[in-house]
């Protein structure tokens, strides 16, 4: 028996008592927030990312419009852009204001229907691109109160109805103007911020972050600001309101949450608070009077399997209305989140609150995790009605039962060397995407994927395998993602090895840290390409099913940070010390 080997298997004879670590463990070093000034406390984010589904609404002049331009519908990009697409002459945009009566905008049947959806919080536009203000501002009579018959300030009457509601409010800002630049605007709204732009923000963030209550939350948009401008928006803010969260699309790294692409869903793991936003159609979120609203039910399923996917990936989901010109809620968006509610409201424990899945991947669907509690929802019910979940083990589970369904039988669980099974019955008739609870005592154990030794002992680590951890947000909307962390986890038993990176595009030399099974420790590297190489231990107390291996850059690290070169592989090479 080589070394390797010996060290594997004195892993296997560990005691149930010394595997007491869970796998999914986090990172000893978190991301950090951004640095300088207040930001909201671990209460505040906590709450935040419980409430996991909540309401946007995209209303504004270009509801008007309705994605209509002198007769013609205008099919290019989303319709509250149209002012740009059309594109409309500026003056003839702006007398849009005569016209602009919402007189059927109820913003207590609004939080009423966001309530039947299940949502938890709403956010409103409170000033778009094209620079009109749905609120009362003193910096131009480009608004709602000043400039339409209307004559009221909709962003109040909105806040004041969630205030009475108990509902969290939250305000949309872009921070490109399209009215502020006289019409001059780039195809892609990644405009620089001039200084006297930023003044006029800035004043307009202040009013709203003071005349209309405790604010959740402050959803940036758009725009190509400079750091210093993203900081000072973001301290804007916090310096009236410390507790709302400022979302990453103010750019730079300033934000509070990250922001995933429209209707786009993260692609790898994420360790900080994340929000996608959803719209009811892709191509649009303001009114599009020409839209095809078809097949409620399928619209409603898509909907709910995307607040799955998002919440089980550890994010909070916001889906998109538009209202008509005059105020009102489009009837059939307004029936999608009725659906949505009524498949939520049996099922709200395995949402609201709920930790990420604790599995990389299942093949039935999806799953979230409660304090003792493990949901699962079943997407494609198995034929022989048997759930598996690879990896679980060292866990003592209830029986499970279904959520919702009082008939339905209860699920037992067993688990064996591969893992847990659930065996349910008459999920045909269990409607769209049952949730089955599955109670357990203590923490849930689940072993990771982690790759193997190779016939001489050694363990490959290759880039494509890791866990790779990405900064999103930066500098404007077409700032690719950077890689801050990656990881794997390694079948290596006890004993030391030496780790081997490889690396290549190196602007220069640099540190980045090591983390085996939690513990780091600082690897120089050269400019360029080369190995750098460092000697490791196993920690099976910290991380007992697997080895942990993770690179980040240097402690403490923050937003934007990222690893220093391009990691071509790690490899582990046991030391023949391993053998006793």
């Amino acid at each position: 028996m080589n070394a390797i080997a010996r060290a594997v298997l004195a892993m296997a004879l560990l005691s149930p008592a010394a595997l007491s670590a869970t796998s999914i463990a986090a990172s000893d070093q978190p991301l950090s927030q951004p640095q300088g000034g207040p930001r909201p406390d671990a209460a505040t984010v906590q709450a935040w990312q419980a409430r996991k589904f909540g309401l946007f609404i995209h209303f504004g002049l270009y509801s008007v419009l309705g994605g209509v331009w002198d007769g013609k519908r205008i099919t290019q990009g989303y319709s509250e852009q149209i002012q740009s697409f059309a594109p409309v002459p500026i003056d003839r945009y702006e007398a849009l204001a005569k016209r602009f009566d919402p007189e059927k905008f109820d913003p207590d049947a609004i939080v009423a229907l966001a309530k039947a959806a299940g949502m938890k919080f709403i956010v409103l536009t409170a000033k778009h691109h094209d620079g009109f203000a749905m609120f009362h501002t003193a910096q131009n009579g480009y608004n709602i109160v000043d400039a339409t018959p209307y004559g009221r300030d909709v962003v109040k009457e909105l806040a004041d109805a969630c205030a009475r509601a108990h509902m969290p409010f939250g305000v949309y800002y872009s921070t490109i103007d399209w009215h502020w630049m006289h019409g001059q605007y780039r195809p892609d709204n990644d405009n620089p911020i001039t200084p006297a732009q930023a003044d006029f923000n800035v004043a307009q963030i202040r009013e709203l972050m003071s005349r209309y209550g405790p604010i959740s939350e402050v959803w940036f948009d758009m725009g190509k600001p400079t750091p210093e401008q993203s900081a000072r928006f973001a301290r804007a803010v916090h310096a009236l309101q410390p507790q709302a969260m400022v979302s990453g699309r103010v750019w730079n790294h300033q934000g509070d949450f990250t922001v995933m692409g429209d209707n786009r869903e993260p692609d790898e793991g994420m360790e900080e608070p994340w929000q996608s936003p959803a719209s009811m159609f892709p191509d649009t979120w303001g009114y599009r009077s020409w839209a095809k609203r078809e097949d409620l039910p399928a619209k409603v399923r898509e909907n709910i399997e995307r607040l799955v996917r998002v919440v089980s990936a550890g994010g909070n989901y916001i889906l998109n209305i538009g209202p008509e010109g005059d105020g009102s809620v489009v009837p059939y968006e307004a029936d999608v989140l009725r659906g949505i509610g009524a498949w939520l409201k049996p099922r709200g424990e395995a949402i609201y609150g709920a930790q990420a899945s604790p599995f990389a991947k299942l093949d039935f669907g999806y799953a979230t995790l409660g304090a003792h509690t493990l949901y699962l929802f079943v997407a494609k019910p198995p034929v022989d009605g048997v759930l598996h979940l690879p990896g679980v083990l060292d866990t003592r589970f209830g029986r499970g039962h279904m959520l919702g369904d009082a008939q339905a039988g209860v699920a037992p669980v067993s688990v064996d060397v591969s893992g847990a099974t659930v065996k349910v019955d008459n999920l045909a008739g269990a409607g769209y995407m049952p949730v089955v609870a599955i109670p357990f005592e203590g923490e849930l154990h689940v072993r990771p994927d982690a790759v193997a030794p190779g016939a001489n002992g050694h363990v490959h680590l290759a880039a494509a395998q890791a866990e790779h951890f990405l900064n999103y947000n930066g500098y404007g909307y077409g700032d690719a993602p950077s890689v801050y962390k990656m990881r794997w986890h390694a079948r290596a038993g006890l004993g030391d090895y030496m780790l081997v990176l490889r690396y290549r595009d190196a602007p220069a030399a640099a540190k980045l840290d090591v983390r085996v099974d939690g513990h780091a420790r600082a690897l120089p590297l050269s400019a360029g390409a080369g190995a750098a190489h460092l000697r490791v231990s196993r920690d099976p107390h910290a991380f007992p099913y697997a080895m942990q291996v993770e690179l980040t850059p240097v402690a403490p690290y923050h937003k934007g940070d990222r690893l220093p070169a391009t990691v071509e592989s790690v490899e582990l090479v046991p030391l023949m010390n391993m053998a006793h």
